[in-house]
């Protein structure tokens, strides 16, 4: 019962030893391609610093948006208060939120100026 093998398990062999040849040949064409563009570094993500959340930092952030204000003499968009005060776009929108409530500044055309 016992079935015999036959040789039709050569002749896959003999086949499958021709497509390897085609195979290792574009192997060396991405390595090949690999040594003449380098791998780029992915950046690592910049770590956000945390902001405090307190009427503390908050009204001192509503001071630094005040200042660059009243030193520019003009209307200044959120980004630019940013550069001006040296402090990050959220941090604008905390001390702009401040002056707002307060009524020390008003918009004109999507920029901020003061009252």
């Amino acid at each position: 019962m016992a079935e015999k093998k036959s040789t039709v398990k050569a002749a896959p062999a003999k086949k499958a030893a021709a497509p390897a040849k085609k195979a290792a040949t574009p192997a060396k064409k991405t390595t090949a391609s690999a040594k003449k563009a380098p791998a780029k570094k992915a950046a690592a993500p910049a770590k956000k610093a945390s902001l405090a959340i307190n009427a503390q930092n908050v009204g001192f952030k509503a001071g630094d948006v005040y200042q660059a204000l009243a030193a520019s003499k003009k209307a200044l968009s959120v980004a630019e208060i940013a550069k001006a005060a040296k402090i990050s776009n959220e941090e604008v929108l905390l001390g702009l939120g401040w002056l707002l409530k307060e009524g020390k500044v008003k918009d004109e055309a999507e920029k901020v100026t003061l009252a």
